[in-house]
């Protein structure tokens, strides 16, 4: 009988280190304090958090919502970059939230990994807690999960999870928006964290990401500050986060009436590179781009054209390149010329 017999299995044996994870505990807890809102009312390590409602509201919703990283996580892997998919885990889920007019309030990450590598996790959390600040929202807690046999060696998977706030008054649905109303695009970092099954399947096709690693590794962006600054004196009418099914998929979902559309010129903006060399390296027709990707704008907000003008120059003194690429139509008659798209 050999030794480890002897003193019987233990947890650790069967590949869960529980020290370890109260170990990676200790190590984040000071970034994660780092983003705690005075609301909160306790510390990260409990069974779970506790925060008041912000001041200020007086008919407040909570507006939730949950997402992943997806398979860029795989590229993540092969270069060693686990310090900014933290920032691609928060983005996600914020910038969700944010078309509803919502406030970030609080954030919760799920790291689940065969073999829990201490300085590996700790770079990850540190990363989301860091995308947390910029959000302007507490990083509440989280779960850290260690399964042997369910995951490559190396390997973890991420999901977040989102609480936000609105004032019911305030809350932006699409129902306000009119024929002739002004479409503008926010430029996104890249293809955020969108498409990287169809990504991966080009970068097997040429061999790896070569010269387009840092590209296509570049952080989801947090559009919450400079959109929500834009709502304190800007009437915005709907929004959109390109995520997810690109153009087609996602616009539509502004809209509460039925009988309009967006039509949005494809040449109002600058198609970074990145873009240009997946379409050209996976030989992928336009329309599967834009459904697909986000093709250079990561955020899209409808106001009345006689806003658009000041709301572009608010947005881009707050940090973001805005330009208007549409308008809102009513399909029936709407001519549609080259190098635009109809979207209903």
């Amino acid at each position: 009988m050999s030794q480890s017999q002897d003193k019987g299995l233990t947890y650790k044996a069967a590949g869960v280190d529980t020290e370890a994870g109260q170990a990676l505990v200790q190590r984040i807890k000071g970034a994660a304090a780092a983003t705690a809102r005075p609301e909160m009312l306790g510390g990260l390590g409990g069974f779970a958090a506790m925060a008041s409602l912000p001041s200020g509201y007086k008919n407040p919703v909570l507006v939730t919502g949950t997402d992943g990283v997806g398979t860029k996580l795989k590229l993540a892997f092969e270069h060693d970059r686990h310090d900014t998919v933290g920032q691609d885990l928060v983005a996600m889920c914020v910038n969700d939230l944010l078309v509803t007019g919502a406030e970030p309030f609080l954030f919760l990450d799920y790291y689940a990994t065969g073999s829990l590598e201490l300085d590996v996790a700790e770079r990850v959390i540190k990363g989301i807690a860091a995308a947390c600040s910029l959000a302007g929202c507490t990083l509440a807690g989280g779960e850290t999960a260690e399964m042997p046999g369910f995951y490559g060696n190396g390997e973890y998977d991420l999901a977040g999870f989102c609480v936000g706030i609105v004032e019911r008054d305030d809350i932006i649905d699409g129902s306000a928006i009119a024929e002739g109303d002004a479409l503008i695009g926010l430029a996104s970092s890249g293809p955020h964290s969108n498409g990287y099954s169809l990504i991966r399947r080009i970068l097997d096709m040429q061999g790896g990401a070569g010269d387009m690693a840092d590209a296509l590794l570049e952080p989801t962006r947090i559009y919450v500050r400079s959109v929500r600054g834009l709502l304190e004196h800007t009437r915005v009418h709907g929004m959109v986060h390109v995520t997810g099914g690109g153009f087609f998929e996602n616009v539509p979902r502004m809209f509460r009436n039925s009988d309009l559309a967006a039509l949005i010129d494809t040449d109002a903006w600058p198609r970074p590179a990145v873009f240009s060399w997946l379409q050209q390296a996976g030989n992928v027709e336009e329309r599967e781009m834009l459904a697909t990707f986000n093709c250079g704008i990561g955020f899209i907000l409808c106001v009345a054209q006689a806003d658009a003008a000041g709301a572009i120059e608010a947005l881009n003194a707050s940090g973001e390149r805005a330009v208007q690429i549409g308008r809102v139509v009513r399909p029936e008659g709407t001519s549609v010329a080259a190098r635009q798209i109809l979207i209903t």
